[in-house]
């Protein structure tokens, strides 16, 4: 399995990036894929999930109704939709499966927020 990442960058507080990864050796409907994000001297902290197979989605309290996670089955990719970031939404974002233990992340892409 491998996971590649992008979308990363550095906005201004209140503006949105898109992430995506791209999963190949695996179809999406397997695992329940998802971002995690890791600030420097915090633990890594799950974002949010999807499950393809099942139709849900799972979302961590501080990203609730900015985020919004999606998937293309046909690109085999998923996507993350950030609007409205603020600078506590600033680290390195990492596409990880199977999302709660994980075996697999993807080398991550940065998220700079400023205030």
């Amino acid at each position: 399995a491998r996971l590649v990442e992008s979308g990363g960058g550095l906005v201004q507080a209140g503006g949105s990036l898109r992430l995506s990864c791209v999963a190949s050796g695996f179809t999406l409907d397997e695992y329940v894929i998802g971002w995690l994000r890791q600030v420097p001297g915090k633990p890594r902290e799950r974002v949010s999930s999807i499950s393809v197979k099942d139709g849900t989605s799972w979302y961590t309290d501080s990203v609730k109704g900015r985020f919004t996670i999606s998937a293309d089955n046909a690109k085999n990719t998923v996507f993350l939709q950030m609007n409205n970031l603020i600078p506590e939404d600033t680290g390195v974002y990492y596409c990880a499966v199977p999302f709660w233990t994980p075996h697999t992340e993807g080398q991550g892409t940065q998220v700079s927020v400023s205030s």
